[in-house]
């Protein structure tokens, strides 16, 4: 393996270096510790961070070759396989990318080894906790990773890192670390929910016995098993599925109250909704895409699918193909190849919306038929370059002119017959 030897006793001087600390976990105000595993407790925020991870995982990662204005994939290189099948031995690419961008949202950065043979190409990328990895500074001020386990300290062009937003621009920022009251909010307050539910007292209704009913003093009950034959009475003949709309019927000047909800459990419900929407301006995502709907009509619940892939899930789609160029392409490659996730699928309409589209573009000529394959992911076809011109479509200065040609008289006509098919 390319690490054979590699890791050893570590004879840098800590001095050289500027350390930057590891994720830790964090105390919010609210008195709970909010880490990834309390965080994780948390079904919006589990399904904001899950649901960037699967949308990162399930698009293609192409490496493409440059040819004048045309593209290819470069099937031939060797990060080509390596990105879009197995990026290691353990890890399909779909599992690769999902924890990786679980990494990010939960600590804010995801760090790999490159593992290479001895043409210098890739052949591995070894994912890494963030907390078994320190960031260091060097004196010429570029990033060091000094692996704990190992007691070894690694340049950056042995290692892959993916930043979410830094400050100092050697780490990233999660949600846990930078908002950590608003999560730490949301855990208290499923904590108190979980408790009220636990250990409150929830009726339904009471039955109420007056002293006195008609004039006439009652009897009271004194004992808890003549208020249980009472209760359970009662509960057995009206209660349940079975027994919905049935009619009863009271003795002794009994009534019978329903209990509503009362404002405090109604003010914890809306405290839920609200840590819903929290969570949900963290990462990006509509509310409707964490399953917490606000009435939205079909029409607007399509359009936050596609404000979430261009607001919330394509800044760390370029957050990940600039860390691959600046990684994983060698200097001398990067004029040649790139490295870019194919999205087509996740932006594009329904098919009648798309090929509505494509006829005003190919009708307008500004989409030939291979633009049109293209963005159907589709292969080119012989002649499929041609962009066609409305011929309704005129210069306004070169009015006169197709004036005039309109006007051609037939001494004229027969005048460019004989240029373009003169006789002999």
């Amino acid at each position: 393996m390319f690490f054979s030897g590699l890791f050893g006793n570590s004879d840098d001087s800590a001095s050289n270096f500027r350390m930057f600390g590891s994720s830790r976990a964090s105390y919010a105000k609210s008195g709970v510790v909010v880490d990834p595993k309390t965080a994780l407790g948390l079904s919006a925020l589990r399904r904001a961070v899950t649901l960037l991870a699967e949308s990162v995982a399930q698009l293609p990662c192409e490496v493409y070759e440059r040819d004048g204005d045309q593209r290819k994939k470069a099937l031939d290189h060797p990060l080509y396989d390596l990105l879009h099948n197995q990026p290691n031995k353990k890890d399909s690419s779909f599992e690769y990318f999902e924890t990786a961008q679980g990494f990010l949202g939960l600590n804010g950065n995801h760090i790999a080894l490159i593992e290479r043979d001895n043409k210098a190409n890739i052949t591995e990328l070894i994912p890494i906790h963030r907390d078994k990895v320190q960031i260091l500074k060097g004196r010429d001020g570029l990033p060091y990773y000094h692996l704990i386990e190992e007691n070894k300290t690694l340049p950056m062009r042995m290692v892959h890192h993916v930043k979410a937003f830094s400050m100092d621009g050697f780490q990233g920022l999660s949600p846990l670390q930078t908002s950590a009251d608003s999560i730490g909010l949301a855990i208290a307050v499923e904590e108190h929910a979980s408790k009220v539910f636990s250990n409150g007292t929830t009726m339904s209704g009471v039955i109420e016995r007056p002293a006195v009913a008609g004039g006439v003093p009652v009897k009271p009950i004194t004992t808890q098993g003549g208020i249980d034959n009472v209760v359970n009475s009662f509960v057995g003949k009206h209660a349940g599925i079975r027994n919905m709309f049935s009619v009863a019927m009271l003795q002794e000047g009994m009534t019978y109250k329903q209990m509503a909800m009362d404002n405090d459990k109604a003010q914890l419900i809306e405290s839920r909704k609200m840590s819903v929407a929290d969570l949900s301006r963290l990462y990006g995502i509509p509310l409707s895409m964490l399953n917490e709907s606000a009435g939205e009509s079909y029409k607007s619940i399509e359009q936050q699918s596609l404000n979430y892939v261009v607001f919330g899930l394509m800044p760390w789609l370029k957050r990940w193909e600039s860390a691959m160029r600046r990684d994983l392409l060698l200097p001398s490659e990067r004029k040649k190849y790139f490295i870019e996730f194919n999205v087509a699928g996740l932006i594009r309409g329904d098919m009648k919306s798309r090929y509505d589209a494509y006829a005003i573009g190919r009708q307008w000529g500004w989409l030939s038929v291979n633009d049109i394959r293209r963005l159907e992911n589709l292969p080119p076809v012989k002649g499929g370059d041609v962009y066609l011109t409305p011929l309704n479509m005129i210069d306004s200065e070169n009015q006169e002119i197709h004036k005039n040609i309109q006007a051609a008289s037939p001494e004229r006509i027969a005048e460019v017959k004989q240029i373009l098919c003169p006789t002999n």
